[in-house]
C-alpha cells in the first residue's frame, strides 16, 4: 500500500518496505518525523490550509490523505 510504517501504543514502530532498504528507509523517516513532532510541540506552528496542501501536492507529485 501507500503507508509503510505506523507506531503502535506501548510497542513501537512497525515498518514494512519491497526490500530491507525500503524498510531501513521507513523507519528512519518515521523517526525523523517523529522528532520534529516532538521538537515543534507547544510552538504553536501555523498550519497550511487544504489550498496550500492540493498546491505541494500538485508540485511535488505526491500523494497525500
Amino acid at each position: 500500500g501507500k503507508r509503510s510504517a505506523v507506531v503502535l501504543a506501548h510497542h513501537g514502530p512497525v515498518v514494512a518496505g519491497k526490500d530491507l532498504e525500503a524498510a531501513v528507509y521507513a523507519v528512519e523517516e518515521l523517526e525523523e518525523t517523529a522528532k520534529l513532532a516532538l521538537l515543534t510541540r507547544g510552538l504553536n506552528p501555523h498550519l497550511l490550509d487544504q489550498a496550500q496542501i492540493n498546491g505541494l501536492v500538485a508540485q511535488f507529485n505526491v500523494d497525500w490523505d
